[in-house]
């Protein structure tokens, strides 16, 4: 895969993470800071962004989103094991809670 290939699809990415991102803090701005980890200043600057801006922003060379089970062992406690479904789901709820949002400390 060659490098503007990949460049092209983080600017994809990135471009569908900030749709997403809005969308879900125009809905329920409580439930969507929680679950993007993201503080209330951070909200509300990325539910303000136009759309030429979440263009401009699409484009930087890094990933915009960052996934929050940066932790190996609790990984693994998500991916390994059988769990029932609904019970799984529940775990994985439960554990990327903890994780706290960017620039704000746990504990």
């Amino acid at each position: 895969m060659s490098v503007d290939s990949l460049l092209d699809d983080i600017q994809e990415l990135n471009l569908s993470y900030l749709l997403l991102a809005q969308k879900l803090l125009r809905e329920d701005s409580v439930a969507a800071m929680f679950r993007l980890k993201l503080n209330p200043q951070t909200a509300d600057v990325v539910a303000a962004l136009s759309p030429k801006q979440l263009v401009q922003l699409s484009r930087t060379r890094q990933l915009l989103c960052r996934m929050v089970l940066d932790d190996a062992e609790q990984l693994a406690r998500l991916t390994q094991g059988q769990r029932e479904q609904g019970l799984g789901q529940i775990h994985a709820a439960l554990l990327m809670s903890a994780v706290a949002p960017a620039g704000v400390s746990a504990g």
